[in-house]
């Protein structure tokens, strides 16, 4: 249930999204209408949340019909994977043969804000769903460039948290999670032994990658980008966050250097199987239990910081995670689009899904729910709301996930091969990727 798989193309693509932006978008009439017997049907692409896709189907499908029961509206869906989410959605703002609504990255926020395809979510809009003051600010955080009305509403939030496996840590005589990278680093060096390594990372996730480095960064004083939008990839402190983060595989040698070609979720494999003692994951507890762990196995704590302790509104320590819903604004059926949408956000609604799906309600008293309070659920919703930052809201977020994701992708392979990787090596790699950034 997480942000990943982006395809090589999306960069290109939204940009070429960007010049069309008055081409069109949303439903032409091909994908949204009424049946023969008047009632209305919407078409929603839903990204892939659960273990699989058809996991998606069976979580989605009944929900979709109570809403057709309760609003006589039809929900035509059709669920897509993280590789192709962006590109069709990119397809669909320039051919204006899209879906009614769908779900997004809400790091693709800004982007697709950009397109001039998705529905404004103007005051009025938002009050047709019960307010904007119903949602987590972190979450809205994560909507679109500020100063514009957001494009989409936070549908599922998330956070990244540290997991660690418990009887790995007693064999290795350590008491507890590491609260800094300092003692990470260290603990990971008493736990690599035997085949196991102290970390699992996926070095060959372009998701990944900027979700991490975007972290370490951030605790080094660094944005990616400055107030004015234009990227600042070569700062000391982006610098000295990648290099710290692809190090932990080169010179601290606490992952695994197959880790470099992960880019499927194989860390959450290994480490539920033993073989990586810590992960750092987005609400990773439905995919453990999936691959056979039990809650008991695996303790859960904040993501470490650079000094200090984390989770305490100090240090960034995970960029906040999630999925948005949108509207394509040249929808046929708006007003029933608007209806799904207040469904799906809806209290009763969002602590159904979040709980099939492991995810954090973005919706403020739906989140005081009880159900909400177990250990993992405790920690992420601290984090979400204390020390997560959204990703840069600019235009070219995509293109700056593809570009620096691929850089590190590209670090990580040095890595691997047992090339050292200097701050030299990290500010060529990110020097590059700026320059495509700026052409």
């Amino acid at each position: 249930m997480r942000l990943h798989r982006t395809f090589a193309l999306a960069a290109a693509a939204i940009a070429t999204a960007v010049a069309m932006a008055g081409c069109g978008g949303g439903s032409t009439g091909t994908t949204s209408s009424s049946g023969s017997s008047g009632s209305t049907t919407i078409t929603y692409w839903a990204s892939d949340q659960g273990s699989s896709i058809a996991d998606d189907y069976t979580v989605l499908s009944p929900e979709l019909a109570k809403f057709q029961k309760q609003t006589g509206i039809k929900v035509k869906l059709e669920v897509i994977g993280w590789a192709d989410l962006l590109n069709r959605i990119l397809a669909a703002t320039t051919s204006g043969q899209g879906p009614d609504v769908v779900n997004i990255g809400n790091t693709w926020s800004a982007s697709l804000q950009a397109t001039g395809a998705l529905l404004p979510w103007t005051g009025q809009n938002f009050s047709s769903i019960g307010g904007e003051s119903r949602f987590v600010s972190s979450a809205l955080g994560s909507t679109g460039a500020g100063g514009k009305p957001p494009t989409a509403v936070p549908l599922y939030s998330l956070a990244y948290a540290l997991y660690y496996n418990k009887a790995l840590f007693r064999q290795a005589g350590i008491a507890g999670p590491p609260a800094t990278w300092a003692e990470l680093a260290a603990d990971g060096k008493k736990l690599t032994h035997g085949g196991v390594y102290g970390l699992a990372i996926e070095g060959a996730s372009i998701p990944e990658n900027i979700h991490h480095a975007f972290v370490f960064a951030k605790q080094h004083g660094c944005d990616f980008f400055d107030s004015s939008g234009h990227p600042t990839f070569t700062m000391p402190g982006c610098v000295q966050g990648v290099q710290q983060f692809v190090n932990l595989m080169g010179a601290d040698k606490i992952v695994n250097p197959a880790d470099a070609q992960y880019d499927q979720n194989q860390s959450v494999s290994d480490f539920a199987s033993g073989k990586a003692a810590m992960l750092m994951w987005q609400a990773a507890g439905s995919n453990l239990k999936a691959h056979g762990m039990s809650p008991g196995q695996y303790g859960i704590a904040p993501v470490p910081v650079q000094s200090g302790a984390p989770g305490q509104g100090t240090s960034v320590d995970s960029m906040v995670a999630g999925i948005n819903i949108a509207i394509f604004k040249n929808s046929r059926n708006l007003a029933a689009a608007e209806k799904f949408v207040k469904f799906m956000t809806s209290d009763g609604e969002q602590m159904v899904l979040s709980s099939k799906y492991g995810s954090i309600p973005p919706i403020s008293s739906a989140l005081q729910s009880p159900q909400f309070a177990t250990p993992e659920l405790s920690v992420l919703r601290n984090v979400l709301s204390t020390s997560a930052a959204p990703l840069p809201q600019v235009p070219g977020e995509s293109q700056f996930e593809q570009l620096v994701g691929t850089a590190i992708k590209n670090l990580f392979a040095d890595a691997a091969a047992g090339h050292p990787v200097s701050a030299q090596t990290v500010q060529q790699q990110l020097a590059s990727a700026q320059q495509q950034m700026s052409g």
